[in-house]
């Protein structure tokens, strides 16, 4: 019998305590509601939100999930709702994603003092991020300012630019649009400067894979497309064996029957500025071993080529981005060329070399259904 069934049929849907985490757990859970369910929200503190130093020091990527799988697993909960971001690819064995509900905009945005734009602010203004992502992107953008670190919700971010101890900051829009605050973003970032992270904008609502009634349940705050999407982002993800704090942008879309993916690689051996807890090594250290070559490998004949039908749009060699886009049917079959494209042309520094000729990695990540009621653990 379910924890569902022992509870009268109240959905107990766990989530983080921050006002954004709450924001989007109550939106998802008014959903459920409407469909005639009864929704109780539990508040669970995870290692992110105890722990105020960087999130390349205490663990990156799944360091706002953990506590809410293991509730979850210990039917303390029977649902839960993540970022889905910040969900780890690897797979959670006896849970599922039962539903992807339709994605917010996945685009960045600056907030800035004096509403300034990127390009308008003067020498040497200090950005604020606890990104790499948006670190290395950064300094292809905008090169004359300074990006340093911060951490802290939404509120306590902004607060930091309205008292002048910095001058501008990047958040995710959604983020902003579910707390009714994008009306304080400066300017909207546009994919063509700054790459979101793979999967930003999004939800996931997992829940036990064995708890069929709570799948079903789920099932019907789906969104195809979104799931789509972001499996083609989370498969590039897998087969770089990167996580959420790596130097990696991405962005799907679907085009007629066509999905089109653009990515981007950041430096994978040096800082996008002075500060040491932005430096892509310390953020993730997979993405390394692959540039190495050290990830297992399989013949070129895998049916996986290195950047067929891509296309690639030139970066300044002296930022170290490397961007790209392909187009095909299959999003997980994408995320792999993506990344072999990646692998094949990546141009490391320092002590790096890059992949051998002939290979193309194996990804180890989870492959998202694109059916909701799939109950793949870790889909």
């Amino acid at each position: 019998m379910s924890q569902t069934s022992q509870r009268g049929g109240v959905l107990r849907l766990g989530t983080r305590a921050s006002e954004l985490a709450t924001s989007q757990s109550g939106w998802v859970a008014d959903q459920l509601r409407s469909l005639g369910h009864e929704v109780e929200l539990v508040l669970v503190q995870t290692e992110g939100d105890r722990n105020r130093a960087p999130l390349t020091q205490i663990g990156g990527t799944g360091v706002f999930v953990s506590a809410l799988r293991e509730a979850l697993l210990a039917g303390e909960i029977d649902c839960a709702v993540h970022s889905l971001k910040d969900i780890p690819v690897a797979a959670a064995p006896g849970l599922v994603t039962a539903a992807v509900p339709e994605r917010e905009d996945p685009r960045d945005v600056l907030v800035s003092r004096d509403g300034m734009s990127l390009t308008e602010l003067p020498e040497g203004a200090v950005i604020g991020t606890g990104s790499p992502r948006r670190a290395v992107q950064l300094a292809a953008a905008a090169p004359h300012v300074k990006v340093t670190q911060i951490r802290g919700n939404v509120g306590s971010r902004i607060n930091r630019v309205t008292s002048g101890e910095l001058d501008a900051i990047v958040l995710a829009a959604a983020g902003l649009h579910r707390l009714g605050r994008f009306g304080e973003a400066s300017q909207v970032l546009e994919p063509t400067t700054m790459l979101p992270a793979p999967g930003q904008g999004a939800l996931a609502v997992e829940c036990r894979a064995e708890d069929a009634a709570v799948v079903q349940a789920l099932a019907h705050l789906e969104h195809a497309p979104t799931r789509i999407c972001v499996t083609a982002e989370r498969a590039l993800l897998g087969a770089l064996e990167a996580g959420c704090s790596a130097p990696v942008g991405a962005l799907a879309r679907c085009d007629g029957d066509d999905l089109v993916l653009e990515a981007v690689v950041g430096p994978t051996d040096s800082p996008a500025s002075g500060d040491a807890d932005l430096t892509p090594r310390t953020a993730d250290s997979g993405l390394l071993a692959a540039a190495r070559g050290g990830s297992r490998t399989v013949p070129t004949d895998s049916g996986l080529p290195a950047g067929a039908g891509g296309q690639s749009r030139a970066v300044p060699a002296d930022h170290g981005l490397l961007r790209h886009q392909v187009r095909g049917r299959d999003p997980v079959e994408l995320g792999r060329e993506m990344a072999a494209y990646f692998l094949d042309h990546l141009v490391a520094t320092g002590d790096l070399t890059p992949p051998k000729a002939g290979s193309h990695l194996v990804p180890t990540g989870d492959r998202f259904p694109t059916d909701p009621r799939s109950t793949i653990p870790g889909a």
